[in-house]
């Protein structure tokens, strides 16, 4: 008799899922959309992430030979306490409409590597001063919203800062300006081409 109540049911749920109504056409139609939604949010999430890692950022020569080598020399890479900021921390926002902004810029920036525009250390090297331009533009205006995820002016301590830069920084907050601002060349080498303000 058991056996008879499943099939039974299982036999009008079938009948109501493949009577073409237009109730259940828009019922079918909404669940099918709110799983594929969630299929496809699962699918971009990860895709998204993955491009996050060093080892995608470091995937091709012109990063992985020239300014993933000088970034290994920096203390961003290596330190004392062991923590270690890769590629993203510093060139990916981490909230969502800066980082879908950068996102879209990236895609853009693939050009380069498909028309080979710094596939060679010396097309590198004669195109450095504008990739860093266009990156420091681009942390400056979101001031240095990258950096503040790890420093921000708050967390730094007078006592365990050197007092001549304890006094910059808390000069540097009062003026408004931001990471960038000061901290070119952190993590990778300068242009030739760079004239530091300060220095004439």
């Amino acid at each position: 008799m058991m056996n008879n109540n499943k099939s039974g049911v299982l036999k009008r749920l079938w009948a109501v899922l493949s009577t073409p109504t237009v109730k259940y056409s828009v019922l079918s139609l909404l669940v099918v959309g709110f799983f594929g939604g969630i299929v496809f949010w699962g699918g971009f999430h990860t895709a998204l992430e993955a491009t996050n890692t060093l080892e995608f950022c470091t995937g091709c020569h012109e990063m992985r030979d020239t300014v993933y080598q000088e970034y290994k020399e920096t203390i961003h890479y290596s330190n004392r306490t062991g923590v270690r900021a890769i590629c993203s921390d510093c060139h990916v926002p981490k909230d969502w409409t800066h980082k879908m902004v950068r996102k879209a810029k990236a895609s853009l920036e693939v050009w380069g590597k498909l028309t080979g525009s710094i596939d060679t250390p010396e097309k590198f090297e004669a195109k450095r001063m504008t990739l860093a331009t266009h990156e420091w533009d681009r942390m400056k205006a979101t001031g240095s919203i990258e950096c503040r995820n790890c420093h921000s002016w708050e967390g730094m301590s007078s006592e365990k800062q050197k007092q001549s830069v304890f006094k910059k920084h808390t000069a540097a907050q009062k003026e408004g300006k931001t990471c960038i601002d000061c901290h070119k060349g952190i993590a990778h080498k300068l242009p030739k081409e760079y004239v530091d303000p300060d220095e004439g």
